[in-house]
């Protein structure tokens, strides 16, 4: 049984959890049915981070609708606390929101993507390095996985190494050494938490995409008609605990 403290960074729509739960719940049920149990901790409330990682096999963090451009005194203890796990010999991964901080904590800058906002189905490729990293066995070099960011990793901070990107973000996963893994997509959303997250952000996408010359009502359905499984999610995430810990 693989022991994992899960760091919660924000908490999702309330339209959201009424349907598909929380963020927390999206990875129990990627990984508990494999033998893994969670000790979650909501950082972002402020819950106080344990003195060290000892007596967990791995720590993950999760997404958020807080941004690591607005950096808040909790995102940095998080982030000390991750950086530190690794250095004792635990093994991190940060989605999305995590992967961000992760790539802040090692000097990289995290800004507003100029293409605009990534969500849906999307597909990723991964690079030479991609393909020869753990994180990645048995993942094809173009798989699907489920997207929703604004913010982006920048560029990989030096000693860091882009692992997978696309059109849309050029760095989708990065390697901070041996132990530390960040992916920008969310490889624990399954298609009824997408359908969920973009339901509820319907207004926005509309907005946003009239300002990029869609026409009216054309975005939305596009988003929830491409729609798609996505089982290189729960390959990355079994792979990370398999490989890592």
């Amino acid at each position: 049984m693989k022991n994992v403290l899960l760091l919660k960074a924000g908490d999702a729509a309330p339209s959201v959890r009424l349907t598909v739960g929380d963020y927390e719940r999206w990875f129990v049920e990627s990984l508990a049915p494999g033998g893994c149990q969670f000790d979650i901790l909501h950082v972002h409330r402020g819950a106080r981070l344990p003195d060290s990682a000892e007596g967990y096999d791995a720590v993950m963090m999760t997404g958020s609708p807080l941004s690591v451009t607005q950096p808040e005194p909790w995102m940095e203890r998080a982030a000390g606390f991750m950086v530190d796990a690794a250095a004792h010999g635990v093994p991190v991964l940060g989605v999305c929101f995590g992967h961000q901080l992760l790539a802040y904590a090692h000097g990289a800058r995290v800004v507003r993507n100029q293409r605009g906002r990534e969500i849906g189905t999307v597909e990723v490729t991964l690079n030479e390095a991609g393909r020869e990293d753990p994180l990645f066995d048995g993942v094809s070099e173009r798989f699907t996985v489920q997207a929703t960011h604004e913010d982006i990793v920048e560029q990989a901070p030096e000693g860091a190494t882009v692992l997978a990107g696309n059109a849309n973000t050029t760095v989708q996963a990065l390697a901070f050494g041996p132990l530390i893994r960040g992916v920008q997509f969310h490889p624990e959303v399954q298609p009824e938490a997408m359908r969920a997250l973009i339901l509820a952000r319907q207004e926005k996408l509309e907005v946003e995409a009239t300002q990029r010359g869609y026409s009216p009502g054309e975005r939305v359905p596009r988003l929830l008609a491409g729609i798609a499984p996505s089982p290189a999610g729960r390959r990355i995430l079994s792979n990370f605990l398999e490989r890592f810990t």
